[in-house]
């Protein structure tokens, strides 16, 4: 079950169920499948999920939608900030990248 997790798309839920519709045995390792089983469970994986090459593409296109619009999650992804709500005054740093210093004003002498 913990091997199918590796495949972009498919988490542990997911895993559960594509193992339960091909009645394959969730505690068999993925090197101690046959054949038969090794077929049914690529088959369940292609009949019903998006997974892969196919599932990255339909997100970016779902986040250059947002963008193209202009709405606010949209605006967000442009300029490279947080989209769900978070601060930005202290964290943010996966986000905005590395700290770049912005230096103070000096003081006018008399």
């Amino acid at each position: 079950m913990i091997s199918l997790t590796y495949i972009y798309g498919i988490g542990q839920s997911n895993a559960r169920t594509i193992l339960e519709k091909a009645g394959v045995n969730p505690d068999l390792k993925v090197e101690d499948w046959d054949d038969q089983q090794l077929t049914s469970v690529r088959n369940v994986i292609n009949d019903e999920f998006k997974v892969e090459g196919s599932l990255r593409s339909e997100v970016q296109m779902n986040i250059k939608r947002l963008m193209d619009i202009g709405c606010y999650r949209g605006i967000r992804h442009r300029i490279g900030l947080p989209l769900r709500g978070q601060k930005t005054k202290n964290n943010a740093r996966t986000r905005k990248g590395k700290k770049k210093t912005v230096a103070n004003k000096k003081k006018a002498t008399k």
